[in-house]
């Protein structure tokens, strides 16, 4: 067996373990019987089916066939998702209550049993809404101490983790472009995960990000889905459409008497696909004016923050986490980013970090809105 099927395998055993788990935890305390039985088995196949199908598409040759699959994969996933995690704080509930004085009734049984899936549905629709909307506007304040009045309320629209892919293509992208260009920055910002797929695949999807309009341009810096998707080309297709990449290397805005430095990193684990692309905050530095008012940098992941502090930035702004996307994984996040969402010092440094933009996976965001984020740079 091959190492790539291997771990292939592994995940269809633990979807068909973790499916079983909910169907002999809530389809015994349903009414109705062996019609039940049959109903609630024929969802719970049909979510195991399509989970690893929607996964699998983007290999389809027909890639007509190949969105669909994604788009029912990705559905019965978020669904999934909320279900698994509903039903284990029901287990929880129940052994409580076990514990507690008295018997657990039936109706507690039954009322629960069917209050699980119709809470995981209502928070898959009200998800899948959220997710397709075009992002809001977030506005922050970010306090530079000694900012000059030349660069008073400079502003960034930064842009995240849009994953153009098999749900999210042209037109979704078309109105973020849109509402970007109506906020009249001075600068904006793509801070990686742009894409989930070849530059053959979705050039004609990526293609609004020439409208793009700002008064100094537009940057970006690659995220960790660039290098699943073939960064190199990637980069290649966003230069030809008028945006900078920044790789490990900085350009100097307003430049006179209160020079900015913008610079850029590879993703924090671009080495291990590239060493010759590892992320270094230190070089992106290198050669900037010694005399610049602030330094910025463009950092997909929060965990570059250490280092970027250390390399002498005053700001950061990443994405990635997308604040968790959906409850409760925001709570998760923390274990692997020192940052989930909002502003944060870490030292001499500001990081924000957005929730992103678009989504990944299930077109579901709950407790995470999506974001595109008006930053604007005033004198602590």
């Amino acid at each position: 067996m091959s190492a790539r099927r291997r771990p292939f395998g592994f995940v269809i055993i633990m979807l068909l373990a973790l499916h079983a788990y909910i169907g002999v935890r809530l389809l015994p305390y349903l009414d109705g019987g062996v019609a039940t039985w049959i109903l609630g088995g024929a969802v719970l196949l049909l979510s195991l089916i399509l989970m690893p199908l929607g996964m699998m598409s983007r290999n389809f040759e027909d890639h007509a066939l190949a969105d669909r699959v994604s788009w029912a994969g990705m559905l019965a996933m978020g669904w999934f998702s909320s279900l698994l995690v509903f039903t284990f704080v029901r287990d929880v509930v129940l052994l409580v209550l076990a514990l507690l004085p008295g018997p657990i009734t039936p109706a507690v049984l039954h009322d629960s049993a069917v209050f699980v899936p119709a809470l995981a549905l209502l928070i898959s629709v009200i998800g899948f809404f959220n997710a397709r909307r075009t992002a809001s506007v977030v506005s922050v304040d970010i306090p530079v101490a000694n900012l000059p009045a030349e660069l008073q309320g400079f502003t960034i629209a930064q842009i995240s983790d849009i994953h153009v892919g098999p749900t999210i293509k042209n037109n979704y992208l078309s109105a973020i472009v849109a509402a970007v260009n109506a906020l009249d920055a001075d600068v904006v910002a793509i801070t990686g995960d742009l894409v989930d797929g070849s530059v053959a695949q979705l050039s004609p999807h990526t293609a609004p990000l020439a409208d793009l309009k700002a008064r100094y341009g537009s940057y970006f810096v690659t995220g960790n889905h660039e290098y699943y998707s073939g960064a190199a080309a990637w980069v290649a297709e966003l230069r030809r459409l008028g945006v900078r990449v920044l790789m490990n290397e900085h350009v100097v805005l307003n430049g006179g008497a209160a020079p900015l430095v913008l610079a850029g990193v590879t993703d924090f684990g671009a080495g291990h696909f590239d060493p010759a692309n590892a992320s270094d905050p230190v070089r992106a530095l290198l050669n900037a004016p010694a005399d610049a008012a602030v330094r910025i940098l463009l950092a997909h992941q929060p965990r570059s923050a250490p280092a970027a502090e250390q390399a002498g930035f005053d700001v950061q702004l990443s994405g990635h986490t997308h604040g968790g996307q959906f409850w409760p994984w925001g709570h998760f996040v923390r274990f692997q980013q020192p940052f989930t969402a909002g502003l944060h010092r870490l030292g001499k440094l500001w990081v924000y970090t957005s929730r992103g933009t678009g989504y990944w996976g299930p077109p579901k965001r709950f407790g995470a809105p999506s974001e595109i984020t008006r930053l604007r740079l005033v004198r602590a």
